[in-house]
């Protein structure tokens, strides 16, 4: 190889392989690799075997490779295997790797020939082996046998297709000579996922076993159905020899003097056998490893800047420290209480840009929810007025007064104050449970300590509840003071001599000016399928109108409906919608909108609904109760009609009474979000900031008591990261102009689609592979670079018509090995195909 820097290749992408495995992360990064596809009892296993030199893998009739079999040969002094899921374990004794196999197969798989795709990792250390990182695979088979699910073939084919369809997975396609090779299962998956071939390479086993007579030497010269990078062929050990416990190096010797002898095979013997495949496996990977490199060393930084802020919270941690519980508990707590503040000041790191949350919801019930509140529970006109004309005649008893009784003012205004206590702790409410969630949102970080988790929670909710207790009473009182005394003399208040000039219809004038924009957003109308469906518009709300276009851009206007003798109600959420509607009507029962009585509008949450609300009501369109018919007479049953001076003085204090509730109103809104704030929310923040220590620390021990999970998860997480930085440092010391084999040309592999029936998904992959072209001019490798391609290719003067013989050297054996070596700058001319 170029440098010394590609020999670590491949141990390094084992290491990451173990690193990703164990903390559940191996799809994070596309590792290369070589997966080993065929059928079942193709010889798959006994080549493996025979890298390995020793006999390993579970033996049998039927399915037997039932989970991937990630398999990492390392070159070492000493011989021996280990497996990820048991690494204290050394195993020298082989039959008892084999064993362990079954069992762990057995373990997630059953016993009932049932497959799954978690893989079972092994390392061999041997000094007989090359650097390789091999994937053995289920067997793709047609019928399910025994327990076997019916679907076996398609489970089997999507395992497959989960590692091979990875751009950075090369492919050896495993398949027997004495099957016709048009029918391989193994070369017909691997064209799904790679058309143009430039991850296959192609194995034909049980050469020995072919029909006496005839021959695989057109396959293995690559002429007949040739592929991109070729074939090699290998002599497995017979069920005989297996049975009989032939020594696989006995095998290997076999397997060489049967391609010397062979007629057939002895002129290309030495790129043949068990060695070369291993060889050349390594060499292939290894540039391939380094094709991939600037992809794979992007990922690794990415990876790597993701996993900086969890090591920065750990690089810290000392098991053997004595104090260690005691600086995780500090450390601890502080995080928790500035994270609990940041949510409720708010914070410029880490913004939500999808949902409300913590501070900022917590202003939305302030200002839009308690508003709303206070107003959906505004008397009712025509019960207002009747309870003004009873408290006026029953203070004035059996005489008939001529003046406005003040004690009927007062009487009506406490009734009305009484009514704020609901909204007022509902509001409480409402923050009390927006706390609740964000102190189980803050406490996430405290994961690692379930314990302490679990009574930070309890300590700092515990303290919030008692605080709402206080809370509620504080509001009860600030109700109670307002019941207290009736200030007359507030300056707000119009007094005796205005009310009785003062119109009802200058009590609701509009506080905001004409051509204000209060909102804008989309909505959903809901109009019945037979008119038209439900659509979405662009709502702009002023004080006068609310308009919806067609876009956000407000070029194409739909409608402009007036907000004069408009209200709301609350409709209610249909069946098969996902949309919260409220309604908008006319109180003079007109069309709203089209031929609509009331006009429905839609939003995605409550929320939306209930802030869409406060926005309508500060543009004065209120709730269903609250615009009652003022100018009419009550017409009831149990009432009498009034004569007019009793008419005049229910209007005057019809009129001290709205004015004076808004004065009241005002008063409240002000202090609820104050109240709320002092004795509950700061009240928190200086809890957990001063005291929660305190509670946490009398019982350290057993809180700071870290989980299993998150120890173990903290250790994989810290090696992964070395892994990281390791490998980085490792790709960093490669030349990027490191020198390998060029990849052979393509070749006329469109024998591949044309089988007698096969899947749709073959064909579609053929078909999307262009045209064979004429291959580039292929340079040659500089002085101790690899040796060149040994599978012969087009490019090394195969001809294009496999039925032709090809010029001399045309199976990949120059005359002089060394003469490529010689003239590394010169490139390597490519014969012309000969003419047919």
């Amino acid at each position: 190889m170029g440098n010394r820097g590609m020999e670590d290749l491949i141990p390094l992408i084992n290491k990451l392989q173990d690193a990703f495995s164990s903390i559940g992360q191996s799809c994070n990064l596309d590792l290369p690799q070589i997966a080993v596809v065929g059928g079942q009892s193709a010889g798959k296993s006994s080549v493996l075997e025979n890298f390995v030199g020793r006999d390993f893998l579970p033996r049998g009739s039927g399915i037997v490779t039932r989970r991937p079999l990630v398999l990492q040969l390392i070159n070492s002094k000493s011989e021996h295997a280990e497996f990820l899921h048991c690494k204290s374990r050394k195993f020298v004794d082989f039959e008892e790797v084999r064993a362990e196999i079954e069992a762990e197969t057995d373990r997630i798989t059953g016993s009932n020939k049932g497959i799954s795709p978690v893989p079972i990792n092994l390392c061999v250390y041997s000094p007989n082996v090359l650097n390789l990182t091999l994937i053995d695979l289920p067997g793709m088979t047609k019928v399910a046998v025994g327990d076997q699910p019916v679907d076996i073939e398609h489970q089997i084919r999507d395992m497959l297709l989960q590692f091979i369809t990875k751009e950075s997975c090369l492919i050896l396609a495993v398949t027997p000579a004495n099957m016709d090779l048009a029918n391989s299962d193994a070369l017909k998956i691997a064209k799904e996922v790679d058309p143009q071939g430039l991850r296959t390479i192609g194995v034909i086993t049980k050469l020995d076993l072919m029909d006496e007579g005839t021959d695989a030497r057109d396959i293995l010269e690559n002429k007949l159905l040739p592929l991109r990078r070729g074939y090699i062929g290998v002599v497995n050990r017979s069920q005989k020899d297996i049975d009989g416990r032939k020594d696989i190096s006995a095998a290997l010797a076999a397997e060489r003097k049967f391609f010397l002898s062979h007629p057939a095979y002895r002129h290309i013997a030495e790129h043949m056998g068990t060695p070369h495949l291993q060889k050349t496996l390594n060499q292939q990977l290894t540039n391939h490893i380094r094709d991939t490199l600037p992809a794979l060393r992007s990922k690794m930084q990415s990876q790597l800047l993701s996993l900086e802020k969890e090591v920065e919270e750990h690089k810290s941690f000392r098991p053997d420290d004595p104090n260690r519980k005691t600086k995780a508990l500090l450390q601890m707590v502080q995080q928790f209480g500035v994270d609990f503040e940041k949510c409720i000041e708010g914070s410029g790191d880490q913004v939500d840009t999808s949902n409300l949350s913590g501070g900022a919801k917590i202003n939305r019930i302030f200002h839009e929810r308690f508003p709303y509140e206070l107003v959906r529970m505004e008397f009712d006109e025509k019960e207002l007025r009747k309870e003004i004309s009873y408290a006026i005649k029953n203070i004035h008893g059996v005489r008939t007064g001529l003046f406005t009784p003040d004690l009927a003012f007062e009487a009506i205004v406490k009734k009305q104050i009484i009514k704020l206590k609901d909204p007022c702790l509902k509001c409480v409410d409402l923050v009390v449970s927006e706390l609740a969630a964000l102190i189980m949102k803050c406490t996430d970080k405290l994961t690692s300590y379930p314990r302490l988790r679990e009574e930070t929670e309890r300590i700092v909710t515990t303290h919030v509840r008692d605080r709402e207790s206080k809370t509620k009473d504080q509001v009860l009182l600030l109700i109670d003071i307002e019941l207290s005394y009736i200030n007359t003399n507030h300056e707000d208040f119009i007094g005796f001599a205005n009310a009785q000039t003062r119109s009802a219809s200058n009590a609701t004038k509009k506080r905001v000016m004409p051509n204000q924009v209060i909102r804008r957003g989309w909505l959903t109308i809901n109009i019945s399928i037979m008119k038209g469906g439900s659509k979405d518009y662009w709502f702009v709300l002023t004080a006068e109108s609310l308009s919806w276009y067609k876009d956000e851009e407000e070029k194409e206007k739909k409608y402009m409906l007036p907000l004069d003798n408009l209200n709301l109600r609350d409709v209610e959420k249909g069946f098969m919608s996902s949309k919260h509607v409220f309604a908008i009507f006319n109180t003079e029962q007109r069309n709203v909108y089209k031929d609509l009585r009331q006009i429905e509008l839609g939003c995605d949450t409550q929320e939306d609904v209930d802030s869409w609300k406060a926005s309508l009501l500060r543009a004065g369109v209120h709730p269903e109760k609250s615009q009652g018919d003022g100018d009419e007479t009550m017409t009831s049953g149990d009432s009498v009609s009034m004569d007019p001076q009793l008419e005049r003085q229910v209007e005057t204090i019809r009129n001290l009474v709205d004015s004076y509730i808004g004065i009241v109103n005002k008063s409240i809104r002000d202090f609820m979000p104050k109240t709320i704030m002092h004795l509950m929310i700061n009240s928190a923040k200086n809890f957990i900031h001063a005291e929660l220590l305190a509670y946490l620390y009398e019982d350290q021990n057993s809180l700071m008591e870290e989980s299993p999970e998150q120890a173990q998860r903290r250790d994989e997480m810290l090696k992964m990261y070395q892994a990281l930085k390791e490998a980085l440092v490792i790709i960093g010391d490669i030349s990027t102009s490191t020198i390998s084999a060029p990849l052979p040309p393509p070749v006329n592999n469109d024998w591949l689609a044309k089988e007698p029936s096969p899947p749709t998904a073959s064909r579609a992959a053929a078909t999307a592979a262009p045209p064979p072209v004429r291959p580039p001019v292929a340079r040659g490798p500089a002085a101790g670079g690899p040796p060149l391609p040994l599978n012969p290719s087009p490019a090394f003067g195969v001809p294009s018509i496999p039925s032709r013989p090809g010029p001399p050297g045309a199976y990949g054996l120059p005359a002089d090995p060394g003469a490529a070596q010689r003239m590394p700058s010169r490139p390597a001319r490519i014969p012309p195909v000969i003419p047919g």
